[in-house]
């Protein structure tokens, strides 16, 4: 019988051995193969929006920047091709690649998948991502490791490949404001109601938050260059991987170019006013319009039903959308912490006054003095917002075409070259190998 227990002890040492010496060679070829190539960890390629644009605009003026450099796309979605990306690069978003990057097929995406984990989700994608880059890294291994998708937990698995790691951060996975609340057992929406009511759960989700925070800033710290797509990420980022000589603000890529052709002149028979992206009427919305009839009924022509309706965000085409802000005199904004707010610059470019929520991107990036001019409202509680749109509606047009250019010369601050010329600023250091 020892024989025997002896026997099966050796056998499971030897096999964890060559398993350990088989992940060294691995990660030892890697290094010996690494192709002179840009990786970027993106599994989600048809995911749309602002996140998709940042990954092709950056795709873009990587190879704008460094010809010599291949740029490589690991992606879940097994039916992209370099041709089928490149032309929705281009069809979407009207950015045009230079040429197709590669791509590598991912087929491990689900351990990344918020379905995989109905509990603990937040640390669960993080390990699950490094399993992911494990995938992507033996599959093809390169000189630069760019992760667009906020998965920090990747970049020690990039290291021991021998990759520099670049990282575009939109939003950190963990922030110093997500475990105050949860200290505070405020209700939020990282923080559930049967959470934040009791004091033994909210106590081992801070003790949850602060490990992962701790965790967080270990992988954070592993990235040779990050870039951050507002003041308010930044902050954050710098407090927790504490690398800040090695993080730079890149805002990202707006295109607002038919935005801003739209004239500023608007009608005022009705007034209209429009909410995109992160409208929520839960919020905001119907109670501000609620406290607003009560307080001013003379300028409200439509029943509460239509109110509502109103108020109620529907995907429009982008041609729709346009057509929305150029009669628009003023865009609603209620989302509390945005990184950053596109809509908000939309709303600006478009010539349509913001009223923004007073926090985060939109307080410390983009409603902001231009020339001295003032170029939008923000506002938090319910009495702000409502006075917001009655200031705007009550203003002399010459005040609000003033405002509303201002607004708009503010927003080309954060057009798709500034991000191009800062993306490409930030890179050079990281890029630079005498071969270009």
């Amino acid at each position: 019988m020892n024989n025997w227990v002896v026997l099966s002890a050796v056998i499971a040492v030897t096999v964890v051995i060559a398993q350990a010496v088989g992940l060294v060679i691995m990660v030892i070829n890697g290094w010996r193969n690494r192709k002179k190539a840009v990786g970027v960890f993106h599994p989600y390629t048809n995911d749309g929006g602002g996140g998709e644009r940042v990954l092709w605009c950056a795709v873009k003026a990587i190879q704008d920047e460094n010809s010599n450099l291949e740029c490589v796309i690991y992606t879940g979605d097994h039916d992209a091709s370099p041709d089928s990306l490149t032309g929705r690069a281009l069809d979407r978003f009207g950015v045009k690649l230079i040429h197709p990057p590669k791509v590598v097929h991912l087929h491990r995406r689900k351990w990344v998948e918020e379905t995989t984990y109905p509990r603990f989700t937040m640390i669960g994608q993080s390990f699950g991502s490094i399993y992911l880059a494990w995938e992507a890294l033996c599959k093809y291994t390169p000189l630069y490791y760019f992760d667009t998708s906020g998965y920090a937990f990747t970049y020690p698995v990039a290291r021991i490949f021998g990759c520099k790691v670049i990282s575009y951060t939109h939003y950190p996975t963990i922030s110093l404001d997500m475990l105050s609340r949860v200290r505070g057992r405020s209700l939020m929406y990282n923080n559930d109601s049967l959470i934040a009511k009791s004091e033994i759960l909210s106590r081992f989700k801070v003790i949850y938050y602060t490990l992962f925070s701790w965790l967080y800033s270990i992988v954070g710290s592993c990235a040779h260059l990050a870039m951050v797509n507002s003041s308010w990420t930044q902050s954050h980022i710098e407090k927790l991987w504490r690398i800040r000589a090695r993080i730079r603000r890149v805002y990202p890529p707006c295109d607002t170019s038919r935005l801003q052709a739209l004239p500023l002149e608007r009608s005022m028979e009705p007034p209209k006013i429009v909410s995109v992206a992160q409208f929520r009427p839960e919020k905001v919305g119907i109670f501000m319009w609620t406290l607003w009839k009560s307080r001013y009924p003379y300028l409200c022509r439509c029943s509460k039903k239509e109110s509502a309706e109103c108020l109620e965000l529907e995907r429009e085409m982008f041609s729709d959308l346009v057509r929305l802000l150029g009669g628009a005199v003023a865009g609603i904004h209620s989302m509390t912490d945005e990184h950053f707010g596109i809509s908000v610059v939309e709303y600006m470019a478009a010539g349509a006054i913001p009223i923004a929520h007073n926090s985060a991107g939109p307080r410390m990036d983009i409603v902001l003095p231009e020339d001295g001019k003032q170029t939008g409202f923000l506002a938090q509680s319910v009495e702000e917002y409502a006075e917001a749109i009655i200031d705007i509606i009550k203003m002399p047009e010459n005040e609000r075409l003033e405002m509303a250019a201002a607004a708009r010369k503010r927003a080309a601050m954060f057009s798709e070259q500034r991000f191009y010329e800062d993306f490409k600023a930030a890179v050079r250091p990281i890029f630079y190998d005498g071969t270009k």
